[in-house]
């Protein structure tokens, strides 16, 4: 065989026989290690041999695509007299490294090969954390030399990202001082990358771990190596603070730099696509203890972004840093905020508009400058909200909740007023335009009055009263039992029942219909209200059927819990009387069993009891519904039906800790 290939020029029997023996080698070496007794150094010695393989198998791999490469060249290769294809153009990625953006080299595909292999091993999990840690430092030293090109591929990003939250905080430093280069020449152009700002964003969250580096080492060699590289790339972007901000990319490096100088986290950007439920809640934040030096970085940066807030005014990209700014700066240096917040509004006064007008309102009807100013109202002190209201504010306040863009930042501001004695000032000049914001759309508008309204206990009978007005079942007083069915619709009257009348009351009874989601927040807010009478007395009217499917609709079940909920007991007993018969088909609904668990939390001992009864009947259905089972189990039917004095006991203890408990908060 040696003979015969040596004869084609294409091996020879040396080469052949170093490759056999090598072979053979390696196999008894894995035969050997796999046959010994499972101590610490053949362990050890086992895990070295696999890598060994692993990256044998690389090279390997590597080789040939090489090999390839060049053969696939030679046959391209155009003949002497321009022939062979020589016409066709080259295409875009051609040749081992791909041009990626800002013409930055991409890895190749053996590369690329080898860092999905990873990201499958992480998969996998380790059995130890002493054979993670050896696997992630041998996958970082491949990444050595050409960390830059893996952190702008989007294989090699994802990896990197995956690696560095179980690396030592120090060693993050060395990766990111890598990926920044010498002075952090670098620091920009993968900051700005799609895929490398990513990466620099997840280094930058393991700050958070950096006290896990002795304290001694720290003393000894001054600031720790991610910090230097933390505070290396703030320098960076202080230079460049006009490029960063307003590139897509790039500000997200910012924003996450800005939380990791305050000493604060929130979930990291792959986490925070939130549900329909989560969107408009905050996102949790972590605080943790910052390096002295990052105080006097953070201090230098908001300077410097100050010094450039004109962008903030004119692009959204740059406007989101800002108020990344404002919250994080509130959260942990208040002061700071507070001069802040107080620069701004005077930047955007002090801008030209036509005479006689004042800048805040042409500011508030702008796409990129209006969420800059919500974070400012929603942030601001009493004193600062005063003089906004009072010198730019005052009288614009109707025609600002019509405007489609303006209306949110008058949300912020009747919420953030509500506490103070500013808000009835707001309430009254708000509420002359009730019924033409209701025809606007703008129903957050009237929904966060009433929830102000609720959380300052002021105003509550007015809200009411121009409510009733503007669904025209104030006049006659019968017409005022008719108002839930018309507030979770949020139609008028005449609509709702189809009346063309101007009074008397409606004359046929019309299934509840056209629950809308504004229209059950407005009925949770007024359900806080101290008087609460007239929708009780509305509910009262509403049939079984009607009732069930109150319980059964996304947003109406949540008016029908915040309703009875709320209520005393003589008041829910009213209600859970109209709804006896329908309790089974209400533990059969997947909303339906959330208010009737609701209602079981909050209801008394014999009201428990008469639920109780009328579940067991439905054993067998209740028992094999998805839904319903969790019903049975959680209100103790088995023992209801089988040891019911004990069950009453312990429903009268539960009972009477409820109530103590109350007591106590009240």
């Amino acid at each position: 065989m040696f003979r015969n290939a040596a004869l084609d020029g294409t091996a020879s029997a040396p080469r052949e026989l170093s490759i056999l023996l090598s072979k053979f080698i390696c196999f008894y070496v894995v035969v050997f290690l796999l046959s010994c007794e499972e101590t610490k150094e053949f362990i050890f010695l086992r895990r070295c041999v696999k890598h060994l393989v692993f990256k044998k198998t690389e090279n390997m791999a590597k080789g040939n695509s090489e090999k390839q490469q060049k053969a696939g060249t030679q046959k391209r290769k155009p003949d002497a007299d321009g022939g062979g294809g020589g016409g066709q153009k080259k295409k875009k990625g051609d040749g081992p490294a791909e041009q990626g953006e800002a013409g930055r080299k991409r890895l190749d595909a053996p590369s690329v090969g080898y860092f999905r292999r990873v990201g499958e091993r992480l998969d996998e999990g380790f059995p130890d954390d002493e054979e993670k840690e050896m696997f992630v430092e041998n996958v970082l030293m491949e990444v050595k030399g050409q960390a830059g090109r893996v952190a702008t591929d989007r294989t090699g990003s994802i990896t990197l990202q995956r690696l560095l939250p179980l690396c030592s905080p120090d060693r993050v430093g060395e990766v990111m001082a890598e990926v920044g280069g010498a002075l952090g020449s670098e620091f920009k152009a993968v900051c700005c990358d799609r895929c490398g700002g990513h990466v620099v964003e997840s280094a930058l969250r393991q700050m958070s771990r950096w006290t896990e580096t002795p304290q001694e080492e720290e003393e000894e060699e001054g600031p720790g190596v991610l910090e230097g590289q933390v505070l290396c790339l703030g320098q960076v972007v202080r230079e460049n603070i006009a490029e960063f901000i307003a590139h897509a990319h790039g500000s997200h490096v910012v924003r996450t730099l800005l939380h990791v100088l305050t000493g604060c986290l929130g979930p990291a950007r792959s986490e925070t696509r939130p549900g329909v439920k989560d969107r408009g809640v905050s996102p949790q934040m972590t605080d943790f203890e910052i390096p002295t030096s990052f105080w006097y970085e953070m201090g230098k940066l908001t300077e410097t972004l100050m010094e450039n807030i004109n962008l903030s005014i004119t692009d959204s990209v740059a406007s989101a840093v800002f108020q990344t700014m404002l919250t994080v700066s509130h959260r942990k240096r208040p002061k700071l905020c507070k001069k802040l917040l107080k620069r701004t509004v005077e930047y955007l006064m002090s801008r030209s508009a036509a005479p006689g007008v004042s800048p805040l309102l042409v500011f508030l009807k702008d796409q990129a400058s209006s969420h800059l100013l919500e974070t400012v109202i929603q942030l601001s002190h009493i004193s600062l909200l005063r003089d906004v209201y009072k010198n730019h504010l005052k009288g614009s306040l109707v025609s600002l909740a019509l405007h489609p863009i303006a209306n949110f930042p008058i949300q912020r501001l009747t919420a953030a007023a509500a506490k103070y004695k500013l808000f009835p000032r707001l309430f009254d000049e708000l509420i002359q335009g009730v019924e033409a914001i209701l025809a606007a759309g703008h129903m957050g508008v009237i929904v966060q009055l009433a929830d102000s309204c609720a959380e300052s206990g002021q105003k509550q009978d007015e809200m009411i009263k121009s409510l009733l007005n503007a669904f025209h079942c104030a006049e006659p007083s019968s017409r005022q039992v008719c108002c839930l069915p018309l507030f979770m619709s949020l139609l008028t009257y005449e609509v709702y029942y189809h009346s063309d009348t101007a009074g008397g009351d409606a004359q046929t009874e019309i299934p509840l219909t056209s629950i809308c989601y504004h229209g059950s927040r407005l009925v949770q807010a007024l359900a806080k209200f101290k008087e609460r009478s007239l929708l009780l007395s509305s509910l009262r009217t509403l049939t079984p059927a009607d009732l069930l499917t109150l319980a059964s609709h996304p947003a109406g079940s949540h008016v029908l819990q915040a309703l009875i909920t709320t209520s005393s007991d003589k008041g829910r007993g009213k209600i859970l009387r109209r709804l006896e018969g329908q309790y089974g088909q209400m533990a059969c609904s997947r909303l339906g069993s959330r208010v009737l668990e609701a209602v079981w939390s909050s209801a008394s001992v014999s009201q428990r009891q008469s639920i109780a009864q009328e579940l067991v009947q439905s054993e067998s259905q209740l028992r094999s519904d998805q839904f319903a089972r969790h019903v049975w189990a959680k209100f103790a039917l088995s023992h209801f039906m089988h040891r019911r004095a004990h069950w009453q006991e312990i429903q009268t203890g539960e009972s009477k800790k409820r109530k103590l408990f109350n007591d106590i908060l009240n």
